[in-house]
């Protein structure tokens, strides 16, 4: 696949890369086949039973030993050899029914835990991939891809794949049996199979082009149901419920047509398969109807010969109606596989230690979001020692919080370098990198679960309860924990919203110090949090700070002015840096800011 896309890749090879999935569950897939060749052969065997009845018929006497009936059925033992035949059939429709579930139940079972496996690797993917490929990607897109594409592969896989052995193998057995009683009648039904595969390979081009339509209008339509439950507030204030609804009806529309144009590539040309194999059947039987064929073939043979060819009709439509099914699937495979092959983030760092002191040192930072763009950062040149508070200030776009992002490496440098204890950040494995690093931000992450699982996460699950109320007690957390119902147990809700937003605040400091990490980000944490609120966990953060390199980005100005060191950002520069007094006294930018948001607290009312 080197050098190939995936989007670009066969049918076939999509196909046989989906059923790799198979070889641990290679055991699901052999009960699979072996049932289903049992349920093709029983139809096989009634066409004949068929035969040898019709020829006892024809002679008054039933035909027990008839080569026809070689089959391990005919061990069965009957007094009466009238019974012979009723109880073939009984037989014939028992084993049909237990080659049928055995061959439904194991290809639903390796369906199922083929979609599971599929969905477990795309998550893990996602948690792998580098922050730039989300900044590029939309989530209802993303979402899409996880639940409706991954379905869209259940299908190919579960019911198309169950069709295709259940009636392939129907099919191969009948036909076997055809060439069997006159090989040159089938020849010439066989011949229409080129037909077939033209009408097949046309409609399949056009089953996988409207699945990768229906596919991206599904994430737009995800997308915007995801951006309207969440600013459902935002979208009633503002009386934008009819502007939603246009848009949504406007992508739904297309997904509609989409889905339209699919149904009517398989309702047209199921039916051409089926005419194409009932005008070679007609014709079959008007060969079959001449003396020189009825010359050589008992009656019951006859009959035989055009009850298998009948029995054809069925399979031969199924399979036809699963080319949809296929090539959605396929379609589907194509983007889950394009996500899977994308490049993880790059993790070369070979450096792992057990704590750093918090030396930091950005040298000649450069950094772009894209070739395409400006440049957000140029020539930065930063150093904060251990244990100081380092405030980053400057006007919005300045490019604050890229700095800080670089430091975990959500992005990658573009030139320039950031040192951390003398040691080149690149060269930590990106896990340890992390460890040493805590995140308390503006927009506070909490998960749909308990305080206790949202504050001791990740590689601090597990922490005991002494350790986390200890941590909650310094965030000023404990106080309104204590008083919820369940305490530490008290769910959440989605996104935290069952809690206010100091609540919530005082969770993300409570984490962070729970952590115990050397250095520590604060970007912008007090800024959505009215005057109370803002003191109250200032106190919190002064106590996370205390023997931490902490790089601060601050909106107000008055939540720093006891940082260690300040520095001033303009246009991806450092344009001042020093303390508070110092800054005020160079009348500088600095200087304007703070002036500017004095004047606004004054003017207040």
């Amino acid at each position: 696949m080197t050098g190939i896309k995936t989007e670009e890749l066969s049918s076939f090879a999509l196909y046989k890369r989906l059923l790799s999935y198979l070889r641990p569950l290679w055991f699901l897939a052999l009960s699979g086949i072996v049932g289903f060749a049992l349920y093709g052969s029983m139809n096989l065997y009634f066409g004949r039973l068929v035969g040898v009845m019709i020829d006892s018929i024809q002679t008054g006497t039933v035909l027990t030993n008839d080569s026809r009936l070689i089959f391990p059925l005919t061990l069965v033992k009957v007094d009466d050899a009238r019974l012979l035949f009723p109880v073939l059939l009984m037989l014939i429709v028992l084993l049909r029914g237990i080659g049928g579930f055995l061959g439904s139940y194991g290809m639903a079972s390796l369906a199922f835990r083929i979609i599971h496996h599929l969905r477990c690797q795309v998550l893990e993917r996602l948690l792998t991939l580098p922050v730039q490929y989300y900044d590029r990607n939309n989530s209802g897109h993303l979402i899409s891809a996880v639940t409706f594409n991954v379905s869209q592969i259940s299908a190919a896989v579960s019911d198309a794949l169950a069709v295709l052995l259940r009636e392939g193998a129907t099919i191969i057995f009948i036909v076997g049996g055809l060439l069997y009683l006159n090989w040159k009648l089938t020849l010439i039904f066989v011949a229409i199979t080129p037909l077939i595969a033209l009408v097949v390979v046309y409609a399949s081009g056009k089953f996988r082009k409207h699945s990768k339509r229906i596919q991206t209008s599904m994430g737009d339509v995800t997308q915007i149901l995801s951006e309207t439950l969440k600013g459902l507030k935002v979208i009633r204030v503002f009386g934008a419920s009819g502007q939603i609804a246009e848009r949504f009806n406007a992508v739904s529309d297309i997904n509609t047509r989409q889905n339209l144009k699919l149904v009517l590539t398989a309702a047209i040309s199921a039916p051409i398969i089926q005419f194409l194999v009932a005008s070679a059947l007609a014709f079959l039987l008007w060969l079959a109807m001449s003396p020189e064929v009825l010359a050589v073939m008992t009656p019951g043979q006859f009959v035989e010969f055009i009850t298998l060819a009948g029995m054809l009709l069925k399979p031969v439509r199924q399979t036809s109606k699963t080319n949809s099914d296929i090539q959605k699937g396929l379609a589907a495979a194509s983007s889950i596989f394009a996500l899977l092959d994308t490049p993880q983030e790059q993790d070369t760092g070979v450096v792992s230690v057990a704590r750093v002191r918090g030396d930091i040192e950005f040298r000649d930072v450069g950094f772009g979001y894209s070739e395409s763009t400006d440049a957000v950062l140029r020539g930065v040149n930063l150093h904060c020692r251990p244990g100081q508070t380092v405030a980053i200030v400057g006007r919005s776009g300045s490019g604050k919080s890229t700095l800080v992002n670089l430091l975990p490496r959500f992005y990658e440098l573009q030139s320039g370098q950031i040192l951390l204890d003398g040691v080149a950040h690149s060269d930590y494995t990106l896990a340890n990198l992390r460890h040493h690093i805590a995140l308390v931000s503006q927009q506070v992450v909490l998960f749909n679960g308990s305080i206790r699982d949202n504050v001791a996460q990740g590689e601090l699950k597990g922490a005991s309860d002494e350790l986390l109320r200890e941590a909650l007690r310094h965030a000023n957390a404990l106080e309104f924990i204590d008083a919820l119902p369940l305490g530490l147990d008290t769910l959440v809700g989605d996104d935290g919203l069952l809690l206010s937003g100091g609540q919530r605040q005082r969770l993300a400091i409570a984490r962070a110090l729970l952590k115990d990490a050397p250095i520590l980000i604060l970007d912008e944490a007090t800024s959505a949090l009215d005057t109370a609120s803002e003191r109250y966990i200032q106190n919190a953060l002064d106590y996370l700070m205390q023997g931490r390199t902490t790089l601060v980005i601050a909106h107000r100005l008055s939540t720093i002015e006891k940082a260690d060191l300040i520095v001033v950002m303009e246009q991806g520069q450092i344009v001042e840096q020093g303390t508070h007094q110092a800054l005020l006294k160079l009348g500088g930018a600095y200087a304007q800011l703070h002036s500017m948001q004095f004047t606004e607290i004054i003017a207040e009312p």
